[in-house]
C-alpha cells in the first residue's frame, strides 16, 4: 500500500518530502519550492547600503540586536527631508535680486524652467525608484543600476561632488548672513570686496571644520537637529506671505534715499543741508563748508525719499516687470526718477549702491538652479521608509510641486511689494544693511535673519552627512579601484576617510568664497546626474527591457527625453564651460571604470542597449555575403588542452592576436573527449582556462567548448555551427601535429587531415602555423627581416593580405614583404614579374616581387625516388603491424635507422600534438581461421629476412611525382628564404582518396623542410582582397 499518494505511514518528518512535488525532487536545490522561496522573500529588511555588513562587524562576539523594521510614512520620510533639501540659501539670500535683475517675467521663466527641469526628473525618477526593490544609495544605486557601473561610477561621482559643493555652499551662505546681516562687527579684514571675501574664507573654514567635527561624532545629534532647522525655514516663509500680505494696508518703515535716480546707501539724513552741511554733502564735497567744490551730478540734482516697500496694492510691479541687467560697478538707478545726466558716472568713493556682479540671465540661471536641487532626498532614505515604491513618487512629487508654488508666488510678491532698487540691492546697503527679505517678513527682519541662518547651517550639516555615505556607497561597490579606501571607517559603519574627503573638497569651494561663484559649479553636477536619470528611464522604457515594470505608471519616454534636453540646455545656458568641464570629468571617470573599473553584471539598461544593438546589426548583416571591401578575418582558433587542462600550445593565441588588426571576430575553440552529461564540469573548467589565457594575450573574442565522443565530430561539429548570422568564423587555424611520425597512434594525423577537410568543404579558409613556438611573442622587440610569400596557386588572395595584416601588429612592423610566384618552362618570366609588380601596385601592397623559374627536369633524383619509398615502406609496415607493442617498437627501429641516413630533420620540430587523439581501430573479431591466416601471412614479418621483402615495393608513379614536386619546391624555398622571418605557402588540398592520407603528411612535411617558422595557407575559395575602392 505504501505506493499510494497518501500514505505518509512509516515515513519520518524529515525525510518526507512534499508529496506532490516527487516529480522534481531530484533538482530541489538548484530549484527551490515556490513557498520556501516565497518565505525566503518575505524575511527580507531593506537595510541602508552597507548597513548589514556594519551590523554583521558588530555582532562578532555580541548576540545580534533586533532589527527594527523602517517605519516612515510619506510625509515624515520623503516629503518634509525634501521640502528641507529644495528650500535652501538662495531662496532668503539671492530670490528678491533675481526678480528685481530679470524683472517678473524672466524671473518666472526662469524658475519655472528649473522646476520642470525638477520635476521631469522626478517623474523619471518615480519609475525606476518603483521599478523593484530600491536599496539606500538613493540615486547612486538606481543610475548605476539602470545604466551600469560605468554610468553609475561617473553619475555617482558627479552626484557626490554636487553635494559636497552644495555644503560649501550652504556654509558661505550661512557666514554671509552672519558677517552682513547678524554680526557685522565680527569682521576680521576691513573694507570692501577682497576684505569680505577673505572674512568668508576665515569664517568658513572655522564653520566647515566645527560641522565636519559634529558630523564625525554622531549623525545622530545631526537628524535630531534637522527637524528644528525645518521648522526655521517653515516659519520663515510663512512670514513672508503674511509680511507681503500685510504690506497691502500697513506701511512698512524702509525708505530709500535716492540722489536724482540713483540709490544711495544708507544715512540717517537724506538731505544736503539741515540747517547745517550733513554726512552727506561731506562724502560728495569732501568739506563741511558750503561754498565748496562739490560733486557735478551731486550739484545738478536733489535728494528724494522713496518707499523701500511700497505694498502690494501700490501697482509696483508694472515697474518691475522688465528686466534691468547691469555691469560690474555700475549704479543702481530707478528709472521712473528724473535726473540731470550731464555729469560723469560715479565712482566707488561716493555713498551709491554699486553692482558687484556684471549680471545676465544665463547667470542668474545658473545661480538659482541650486535652489531647486534636493529631490532625491526621499529616494536617499528609501531604506527608512515602510513603502518606498509608494512613498518616493507621491512624497517627491508633492514636495516639488509645493516648493515651486512657493518659488513662483515669491517671484510674484517680490515684484509686487518691493521696489525695484531695493530689489537689486544684494547686500540690503540702502535699507540699514538690512536682508532684503527681511524687510519684507512680518513682524520683524530678523525672523528671516535668524530661521535663514539656521536652516542654511541645517542644509549644511546634511549634504556633510550625505555626501560622505554616498562615497563610502561608491567605494564600497568596488567600481572605482582608486577609491577603494573610503569605503572603511568606524565600527559603527561611518564613512570616516570619506568624511574627510569631503571636507578637503567643500575647503575648495570655500576658497573660492563667493557664492554666487559656488552656485554654477554645483548646478553643473546636479543636472548631469538629472541628465543621467532621465536617460535611464527613457532607456529602458525604449528598450523594453522584460524587467522594466515599474509600480508608478505616470511615465512617458517622451517625457524624460524632454527632462533631458532641458538639463543640456541648462547646463550649457548657465555656463557653457563649466558644462564641459563637468562632461570632461564624467567622461574620464567612466572610460577609467570602462579600462580599470571592477566587471559588474547589474542587469542595466546599457547592457539591453547593447543587446538590442547586436540583435539589429547581426539581423542586417544577415542580408547578404560582405563585399570583398569588407572581408576581414573571423577567426576560429583550434586549441588542445593536456590531460592538466593546459593549453597545448598558447603560441597560437599569440599569432591570432597578431593577425587582429583586421578588427574581426575571434572564437577559441576545444574539444573536451567524452559525454556531455558527465564532463559539463571540464568544459566549464578548459572554458575558464581558455578565457584567462585570451585576457593574457589580449585577445577579444568568444570561447566556445564542444564536448563530443571523438576529437574530429567534435572539431566538424564547432566548424559547423560556431558564429550567429553574418558573425560566423571564416578562417580556421589549428597547429600542426608535429609528432605524428612518431605516435603509435593514427588518430593524431588523421584527425588533422579530417580537419583540413572538413573546413574545405565548409569554404573556410585555413591557416597551419608550423613550428608554432618558434613563433614570436607579443612581448618581443620587432626585429627586421622578410615575411616571404610563396604564391603557387591563386586561392582568393588570402597570402596576400596576411602578411598586411600582421604588419600592422608592432612585431612584425619592421619586416618587409617579398612575393615568389612560380613560373613553369611555357611561362614569360619577365612578364609574369611586370604582371605581378602592376598587380600590388593597385592592390596598395608594397612588396618585392620575384619570379622563380622551375627548371623541368624529367629524371627523377635518386633522392627524390628513395623518399617516396621510405614513405610507402613506412605506410605499409604500420598497415600491416598488429603485433605487440615490443615487436612493433623493433620494427619501427629498423626503418628509423634507415631513415636517419637519409632523413633531413626539420629545424626546430618541437614535440607537441596539436591536434586530438581519438579512438583506435576496433579491434578485430578474430576467429580460429583468422588467427591461422595472420600467423602464416605474418610470420617473417618480425624477422630482418621477412622485412627485406617488404623493402622490394615498387613506389607508386603518382606518389613518386608529388615527392618530386615537394622536393623541387623545397629546394627553391630553403634557398630563397631560408633566411626569412615567416614564410607563407600555399598548402596543397588532401587526396580524394583517404588511403593516401599518411602519405599527404609526408608530403607537407618535404615541402616545409629546412624552414624555421612556415604558416601554410589555403583560401576558403572567396576573393578577399580587391584592387577597387
Amino acid at each position: 500500500s505504501s505506493v499510494y499518494i497518501n500514505n505518509s505511514h512509516g515515513m519520518d518528518d524529515d525525510e518526507f518530502f512534499d508529496r506532490n512535488l516527487a516529480l522534481f525532487e531530484e533538482e530541489m536545490d538548484t530549484r527551490p519550492k515556490v513557498s520556501s522561496l516565497l518565505s525566503r522573500l518575505a524575511n527580507y529588511t531593506n537595510l541602508t547600503q552597507g548597513a548589514k555588513e556594519h551590523e554583521e562587524a558588530e555582532s562578532i562576539g555580541e548576540k545580534k540586536k533586533a532589527s527594527k523594521s523602517p517605519q516612515m510614512g510619506t510625509f515624515m520620510g520623503v516629503y518634509l527631508p525634501c521640502l528641507q533639501n529644495i528650500f535652501g540659501v538662495i531662496l532668503f539670500l539671492r530670490l528678491t535680486w533675481v526678480v528685481g535683475t530679470a524683472g517678473v517675467l524672466q524671473a518666472l521663466c526662469i524658475v519655472f524652467i528649473c522646476c520642470c527641469c525638477t520635476l521631469l526628473t522626478a517623474i523619471s525618477m518615480s519609475a525606476i525608484a518603483t521599478n523593484g526593490v530600491v536599496p539606500a544609495g538613493g540615486s547612486y544605486f538606481m543610475i548605476s543600476r539602470s545604466l551600469g557601473p560605468e554610468f553609475g561610477g561617473a553619475v555617482g561621482i558627479c552626484f557626490y561632488l554636487g553635494t559636497t559643493f552644495a555644503g560649501a555652499m550652504y556654509i558661505l551662505g550661512a557666514i554671509e548672513i552672519l558677517l552682513m546681516y547678524i554680526v557685522p562687527q565680527a569682521e576680521i579684514f576691513k573694507g570692501g570686496g577682497a576684505a569680505m571675501l577673505n572674512n568668508m574664507r576665515v569664517y568658513g573654514s572655522i564653520c566647515l571644520l566645527l560641522m565636519s567635527l559634529l558630523v564625525f561624532v554622531g549623525v545622530k545629534y545631526v537628524n535630531k537637529l534637522a527637524s528644528i532647522f525645518l521648522a526655521c525655514v517653515i516659519v520663515s516663509i510663512v512670514s513672508i506671505y503674511i509680511g507681503a500680505f500685510v504690506s497691502a494696508f500697513h506701511e512698512h518703515k524702509f525708505a530709500v534715499c535716492m540722489l536724482g535716480n540713483r540709490t544711495i546707501t544708507s544715512h540717517d539724513q537724506c538731505n544736503k543741508t539741515v540747517p547745517k552741511t550733513t554726512l552727506l554733502w561731506e562724502e560728495f564735497c569732501h568739506s563741511t563748508e558750503l561754498n565748496a567744490t562739490c560733486d557735478e551730478y551731486f550739484t545738478a540734482n536733489n535728494f528724494t525719499e522713496i518707499k523701500g516697500i511700497p505694498g502690494l496694492a501700490s501697482g509696483i510691479i508694472s515697474e518691475n516687470m522688465w528686466s534691468s541687467y547691469i555691469s560690474k560697478g555700475e549704479v543702481l538707478e530707478k528709472s521712473s526718477l528724473s535726473s540731470s545726466h550731464s555729469s560723469p558716472p560715479a565712482s566707488p568713493p561716493h555713498p551709491y549702491v554699486f553692482a558687484d556682479i556684471t549680471t545676465s540671465f544665463t547667470l542668474l540661471v545658473g545661480i538659482f538652479f541650486p535652489s531647486v536641487t534636493g529631490i532625491m532626498a526621499g529616494s536617499n532614505r528609501s531604506g527608512d521608509l515602510k513603502d518606498a515604491q509608494r512613498s518616493i513618487p507621491i512624497g517627491t512629487i508633492l514636495a516639488i510641486l509645493t516648493t515651486s508654488f512657493v518659488y513662483l508666488s515669491s517671484v510674484v510678491l517680490f515684484g509686487a511689494c518691493i521696489d525695484g532698487v531695493v530689489l537689486r540691492d544684494k547686500f540690503g546697503e540702502s535699507v540699514d544693511g538690512t536682508l532684503v527679505v527681511g524687510t519684507l517678513a512680518w513682524p520683524s527682519p530678523w525672523v528671516i535673519v535668524i530661521g535663514s541662518f539656521f536652516s542654511t547651517c541645517g542644509a549644511g550639516l546634511q549634504s556633510l552627512t550625505g555626501a560622505p555615505r554616498l562615497l563610502q556607497a561608491i567605494a564600497k561597490d568596488n567600481i572605482i579601484p582608486f577609491l577603494r579606501v573610503f569605503g572603511h571607517g568606524k565600527a559603527n559603519g561611518e564613512p570616516t576617510w570619506a568624511l574627510l574627503l569631503t571636507a578637503l573638497i567643500a575647503e575648495l569651494g570655500i576658497l573660492i568664497a563667493s557664492l554666487d561663484l559656488v552656485a554654477p559649479i554645483l548646478t553643473m553636477f546636479f543636472l548631469m546626474c538629472y541628465l543621467f536619470v532621465n536617460l535611464a528611464c527613457a532607456l529602458q522604457t525604449l528598450l523594453r527591457t522584460p524587467n522594466w515594470r515599474p509600480r508608478f505608471s505616470y511615465y512617458h519616454w517622451t517625457l524624460s527625453f524632454l527632462g533631458m534636453i532641458i538639463c543640456l540646455a541648462l547646463m550649457f545656458i548657465s555656463s557653457w564651460y563649466y558644462a564641459i568641464v563637468a562632461m570632461v570629468i564624467a567622461g574620464m571617470i567612466y572610460k577609467y571604470i570602462e579600462y580599470h573599473g571592477a566587471e559588474k553584471e547589474w542587469g542595466d539598461g546599457i547592457r539591453g542597449l547593447s543587446l538590442s544593438a547586436a540583435r539589429y546589426a547581426l539581423l542586417r548583416l544577415e542580408e547578404g555575403p560582405p563585399h570583398t571591401k569588407n572581408w576581414r578575418p573571423q577567426l576560429l582558433v583550434l586549441l588542445k588542452l593536456d590531460e592538466d587542462a593546459h593549453v597545448k600550445s598558447p603560441r597560437l593565441l599569440t599569432f591570432a592576436s597578431q593577425l587582429k588588426a583586421g578588427k574581426g571576430l575571434t572564437i577559441v575553440g576545444t574539444v573536451v573527449s567524452g559525454n556531455f552529461l558527465q564532463t559539463y564540469g571540464e568544459a566549464l573548467a578548459a572554458e575558464q582556462t581558455l578565457k584567462h589565457l585570451m585576457e593574457k594575450e589580449r585577445v577579444k573574442g568568444f570561447v566556445q567548448c564542444i564536448v563530443a565522443q571523438k576529437p574530429r565530430e567534435g572539431i566538424s561539429h564547432m566548424i559547423q555551427s560556431s558564429g550567429l548570422g553574418g558573425m560566423k568564423p571564416n578562417t580556421v587555424v589549428m597547429g600542426w601535429p608535429h609528432t605524428w611520425r612518431q605516435s603509435e597512434d593514427p588518430q593524431a594525423w588523421k584527425t588533422f587531415i579530417n580537419t583540413v577537410r572538413v573546413t574545405t568543404a565548409a569554404h573556410l579558409a585555413l591557416l597551419v602555423p608550423k613550428n608554432i613556438s618558434l613563433f614570436p611573442s607579443n612581448s618581443e622587440p620587432p626585429t627586421d627581416g622578410y615575411i616571404d610569400v610563396w604564391w603557387i596557386v591563386h586561392d582568393g588572395g588570402m597570402l596576400m593580405l596576411l602578411p598586411f595584416l600582421l604588419r600592422q601588429h608592432k612585431v612584425w612592423r619592421k619586416c618587409g614583404m617579398r612575393i615568389f610566384t612560380v613560373a613553369q618552362m611555357e611561362d614569360n618570366s619577365i612578364q609574369m614579374k611586370k604582371d605581378l609588380a602592376t598587380f600590388l601596385y593597385h592592390l596598395r601592397i608594397e612588396a618585392e616581387v620575384e619570379v622563380v623559374e622551375m627548371v623541368c627536369d624529367h629524371d627523377i633524383s635518386a633522392y627524390t625516388y628513395e623518399r617516396t619509398l621510405m614513405m610507402e615502406q613506412r605506410s605499409q609496415m604500420l598497415r600491416q603491424m598488429r603485433l605487440s607493442k615490443s615487436d612493433r617498437e623493433k620494427e619501427a627501429q629498423l626503418v628509423k635507422d634507415r631513415n636517419s641516413m637519409l632523413r633531413l630533420t626539420s629545424i626546430g620540430s618541437d614535440d607537441e600534438d596539436d591536434t586530438d587523439g581519438g579512438e583506435r581501430e576496433r579491434p578485430m573479431t578474430w576467429t580460429k581461421e583468422k588467427t591461422a591466416q595472420y600467423r602464416a601471412a605474418h610470420s617473417g614479418c618480425s624477422t630482418p629476412e621477412g622485412f627485406r621483402d617488404m623493402l622490394s615495393i615498387r613506389p607508386d608513379h603518382s606518389n613518386v611525382r608529388r615527392m618530386h614536386t615537394a622536393v623541387k619546391l623545397n629546394e627553391v624555398i630553403v634557398n630563397k628564404s631560408h633566411d626569412a622571418r615567416l614564410v607563407l605557402l600555399n598548402m596543397p588540398g588532401p587526396p580524394k582518396n583517404t588511403d593516401g592520407d599518411e602519405n599527404y603528411m609526408e608530403f607537407l612535411e618535404v615541402l616545409t623542410e629546412g624552414l624555421e617558422r612556415v604558416l601554410l595557407v589555403r583560401g576558403g575559395g572567396s576573393e578577399v582582397i580587391t584592387i577597387y575602392s
